[in-house]
């Protein structure tokens, strides 16, 4: 069994975060992809929930605020 990918084809890497806005892996995530084997794959897969179960619960900016 192969393990997807969690791309989403949304490649902008977010200069706060460090990580994908689609998919939500690191850039270090992402370049490691092809070559990881199905226990590395999962564990990525396993940060990835984690994170957009995280970015779920910080509500957004509102347009035009400021840091």
């Amino acid at each position: 069994m192969s393990i997807e990918s969690p791309c989403i084809d949304v490649c902008r890497m977010n200069p706060d975060t460090g990580q994908c806005d689609g998919c939500f892996r690191t850039l270090e995530e992402i370049i490691a992809w092809s070559r990881a084997d199905e226990g590395e794959k999962r564990r990525i897969l396993a940060a990835v929930a984690e994170r957009e179960r995280a970015a779920a619960r910080v509500p957004a900016a509102p347009a035009g605020a400021r840091p």
